[in-house]
């Protein structure tokens, strides 16, 4: 239920704010004449996830990809056309990278100084900001000290004059339990001062005082429960909303945006909801920042933009209108991830009966990407940006080149792990039910001794496989020759599990649970028709490639095929255990890591009420751990076990599958004979390789 907070404390709140920022004189606003017409810019960033650089610490190397050094370019273009801007972020900033992890966990950062991608956004004159999921990763003490913010959390120290963003943050549906009040401040009001024109056509100066609020998926106590588990709750987003704006208000904001850290669902409305930004456009809102879907919208406008997701398409018109930006008439934007574009929303407002009024027809919106001027030229780097930050840079690169004291023989990547290559997930699950029958063969708990005759099997997804475009994907340090093996460094378990902020935990689910799970895991792939002679996508989005979970059992004993002619929730067939077909009522231990042991990708029956063991280690570590305890990893023992395949079915037509360019020899060189050839680039960068499923 959400918690009320009185008409006094949200009065002294919102005076409070607005003082912070600038406006605490008595003086009289001067009077703006009726008509005036005022063109302003939204500008906003999202998912930055430690990106600062366009810089790979698991490859070390560049990425003109990403980087909020890009970005800057893009917001410095963007300020020359639009001189009165705002610039806001969207949360998923501090984790994602080494650089998030060697400043957070392996040289935390101290309280005198300022987290590097807060020192970049501080340089960049952000104007506000809201919070993501990812944020509460590293622990709410982390958190308050980065922020300077005093949680009101039992447990948590009241920072004393810690580095931090030198702009408000918001977040309008997190409370304390000790104290029932926002963990942040749940809005703020921010006075900027713009050029307006007069009905005379003349330049005048005006006060545009621009209200923000920000949301947080309420799973966050799912997936950080370790982290937040009796010490905050979390309200959803509608409701919040529908209290602050009229706060908003009442504290003199002349227009609200939403900065809402959660994706466009259209399904039914609930407070649990983990993407419902689209039930914040009802909310009395003027403009909507969304993210945590790493996705476009509106349709990029670049020349050869790439196709919107079809999650997005998908959505019911005209309530969302992907190609110019709207839902449910309130412009919105969502800038992609990793820096990689700039959301930019032109408003025109007219000063009617004592009040801004915005004018939709003249609202435009706008995902900007690096290669907005011609659809090919990438913008450069703004070079003032790498300095701020290069001690820090420096720093992780060393902490990246540490060495773990194991080699390998093979080339561990995930370019081709939707066409039943395990090399880089086959180690994660390994590591993963070594651990898991350790604890139990260890364990002093009765229950749990009781399970050590059940089977553990394990799943991982690849993370790293083209969600974020073409360059994201798992390669661990390839090597020259077969022959010739090559240690490996602290950055490469990064790599292989790139979530540092997941713990290990087990599930004991029967086989009809196992079915189920597989069958949502196999979702990502696109149904196919044998006998279109038309070009079929074997995986039409890697929006949500984190669920496709790959499952693994030692000896391979754990044997299931997909067939892809089938609709989604009929696709497994031939699921065996030691040559056995899986019973419905069989049990199973699975070995996995907590965001999906509670729920997290929405599983059948995989809720959290199944879970048997929650490990404090975290599964990046556990990854860790058995690399240096195997001391050598080789592609006979740890990268060819293929636990799935396809049903074999010949097709009329050309099935694709999209990967980085150039790495058909490491499909040849593991006997992926499937893997056909590469074809041409399409407009992402994606190579299209063709898939033969017969094979």
């Amino acid at each position: 239920m959400l918690k009320k907070i009185s008409a006094p404390v949200l009065t002294v709140m919102a005076t409070a704010l607005l003082a912070a920022c600038g406006s605490g004189s008595n003086t009289t606003a001067p009077t703006i004449p009726e008509g005036t017409t005022l063109k302003m810019a939204i500008l906003e960033t999202t998912d930055i996830h430690s990106n600062v650089l366009g810089y790979n610490y698991y490859s070390l190397s560049e990425d003109t990809s990403l980087g909020l050094d890009r970005t800057s370019t893009l917001i410095q273009s963007a300020r020359a056309e639009n001189p009165n801007n705002v610039l806001f972020d969207d949360g998923d900033v501090i984790q994602g990278t080494l650089l998030g992890d060697y400043q957070a966990v392996a040289s935390p950062n101290p309280c005198a100084n300022t987290l590097a991608v807060h020192k970049v956004m501080n340089a960049l004159k952000y104007d506000g900001g809201g919070l993501g999921n990812h944020e509460f990763n590293y622990g709410l003490g982390f958190l308050s000290q980065i922020t300077n913010t005093d949680f009101g959390v039992t447990g948590v120290s009241k920072p004393v004059s810690c580095g931090a963003p030198s702009f408000p943050l918001v977040l309008s549906n997190v409370y304390s339990v000790a104290s029932q009040k926002p963990i942040f401040n749940p809005y703020a009001v921010i006075p900027k001062q713009f050029t307006a024109t007069g009905p005379d056509g003349a330049a005048i100066n005006v006060k545009l005082n621009v209200g923000i609020m920000g949301f947080v998926p309420p799973q966050i106590m799912d997936w950080d429960q370790k982290n937040l588990a009796g010490k905050v709750f979390v309200n959803g987003v509608q409701e919040s909303a529908n209290q602050y704006v009229p706060a908003l208000r009442s504290a003199g904001a002349d227009l609200i945006v939403a900065l809402s850290h959660g994706g466009l669902d259209a399904s039914p409305y609930s407070p649990k909801m983990e993407n419902g930004s689209l039930y914040l456009a009802s909310t009395g809102i003027d403009a909507l920042l969304v993210g945590h879907s790493h996705l476009i919208f509106p349709q990029a406008k670049e020349k050869n933009a790439p196709a919107i997701d079809a999650s997005l398409a998908a959505l019911p018109k005209p309530l969302v209108d992907a190609t110019n930006g709207f839902v449910n008439g309130v412009p919105t934007v969502m800038a992609q991830s990793w820096g990689r574009r700039l959301g930019i929303i032109k408003m025109t407002l007219i000063y009617q009966g004592g009040k801004w009024v915005v004018q939709k027809p003249q609202t435009t919106v706008e995902a900007r990407g690096f290669k907005y001027t011609d659809g090919a030229t990438i913008v450069a780097a703004d070079p003032a940006i790498a300095p701020i930050v290069s001690t820090e840079h420096k720093a992780t690169i060393a902490y990246a080149q540490q060495p773990l004291g194991t080699t390998t023989d093979f080339e561990m990547s995930s370019y081709f792990s939707l066409a039943g290559d395990v090399g880089a997930i086959q180690i994660v699950n390994q590591a993963q039910i070594d651990y898991v029958k350790n604890f139990l063969a260890t364990t002093t708990d009765a229950t749990l001794s009781s399970y050590k005759s059940i089977p553990v099997i394990s799943c991982s997804a690849p993370f790293k496989a083209g969600r974020n475009g073409p360059t994201d994907f798992t390669d661990v340090a390839p090597t020259a020759t077969p022959a010739a093996p090559f240690g490996l460094q602290v950055r490469n378990p990064g790599d292989l599990y790139l979530y540092s902020n997941n713990n290990l935990q087990a599930v004991k689910i029967k086989g009809s649970d196992l079915k189920n799970w597989l069958e949502t895991a196999a979702s990502q792939f696109g149904k196919i028709d044998p006998n279109s002679t038309a070009e079929q996508d074997l995986v039409p989005s890697y929006s949500t490639i984190y669920n496709y979970d790959v499952f693994y059992a030692e000896g391979n004993a754990l044997q299931y095929q997909i067939d892809v002619t089938q609709a989604v929730g009929s696709r497994i067939v031939n699921l065996t255990y030691q040559g056995k077909a899986v019973a419905a009522t069989d049990d199973f231990i699975v070995a996995t890591n907590d965001y999906r042991a509670g729920g997290g990708g929405n599983f059948p029956g995989i809720d959290g009420s199944k879970t048997i063991i929650k490990s404090p280690d975290a599964s990046q570590a556990v990854v860790s751990s058995y690399l240096q305890k195997i001391g050598k990893v080789t592609l006979a023992t740890n990268g060819n076990g293929q636990s799935w395949s396809f049903v074999r079915v010949a097709t009329q037509g050309p099935v694709i599958l999209r990967s980085t360019p150039g790495k058909l020899a490491i499909a040849q060189a593991i006997g992926l004979s499937r893997v056909k050839s590469e074809g041409a680039l399409d407009a992402s960068g994606f190579a299209k390789y063709a898939i033969d499923l017969s094979k």
